[in-house]
């Protein structure tokens, strides 16, 4: 079964799966270690690979020390278009839905797509939407794009409809990595009530609590890195609180 099958079937089943976001630009080795091995405790469900600038060559031995060590799906969440690697299980084609910027809808997708047409990757389109979470993020300076207003649950809903309508396989809320405010309760139930694709929400999650209310809301997966770079047993909190609403959810 793919990546996205799977996805897709958990969603049908009411499951909801913790992804934990690796950058390897800020990954020691014992850290990475560490971080595998509670992952692995905790049955996290993927990793996801991937920053804003990757100014190091780690990308490749990072993917490598997990494959090493475990068989956790590598989904690489790319912050552009050179953060490539035969090594990952996965990539999401990310379309930057809630800017402006050609470049990020389509033009650096015209560029990669010859590589990922002859990679063995699989290739999921994703709707990348960016909202607003109280700082300005690096993504939001990177991509020379407005993040989505966090209290306009409307205009999220509207382009995460768009987007699927367009064809594009997953959603995605991120409120940008070290967000203050993260993805709200509200923009997450209308966002997934609006679509039938699976939703994933990301940035400034730091407690097991709003992890569980996110995907109480409605969230299929909930990305989280920050906080477990900065304390690595979070990672069994989080997926306890993420895998009990799943437990909840299959046995209404």
């Amino acid at each position: 079964m793919t990546i996205y099958n799977s996805l897709l079937s958990k969603k049908q089943k009411g499951e909801k799966s913790l992804a934990i976001l690796i950058d390897p630009d800020k990954m020691r080795l014992k850290h990475l270690e560490n971080i595998i091995q509670k992952s692995l405790d905790a049955d996290v469900d993927y990793f996801f690979i991937g920053g804003s600038l990757i100014v190091n060559d780690m990308l490749d031995n990072v993917l490598s020390e997990i494959k090493k060590a475990c068989d956790i799906p590598m989904i690489l969440f790319p912050g552009n278009s050179f953060q490539l690697s035969y090594k990952a299980d996965a990539i999401l084609f990310l379309s930057l839905i809630s800017g402006r910027n050609a470049e990020l809808l389509i033009g650096k997708h015209v560029i990669t797509a010859p590589y990922l047409k002859m990679s063995p990757l699989e290739i999921i389109s994703t709707g990348y939407m960016l909202i607003n979470g109280g700082v300005n993020s690096t993504v939001q300076y990177m991509s020379n794009t407005s993040p989505i207003p966090n209290e306009k649950d409307d205009i999220a809903m509207c382009t995460a409809m768009a987007g699927e309508m367009l064809g594009l396989k997953l959603m995605y809320l991120d409120a940008g990595s070290g967000a203050t405010n993260p993805v709200s309760e509200s923009m997450i139930e209308n966002v997934s009530g609006a679509v039938k694709v699976p939703l994933i929400v990301g940035g400034g999650i730091r407690t097991p609590d709003k992890a569980y209310a996110n995907v109480k809301a409605g969230a299929d997966l909930i990305v989280v890195g920050n906080a477990v770079e900065k304390n690595p047993s979070l990672i069994s909190e989080m997926a306890q609180a993420i895998h009990n609403q799943r437990k909840n959810t299959v046995s209404v």
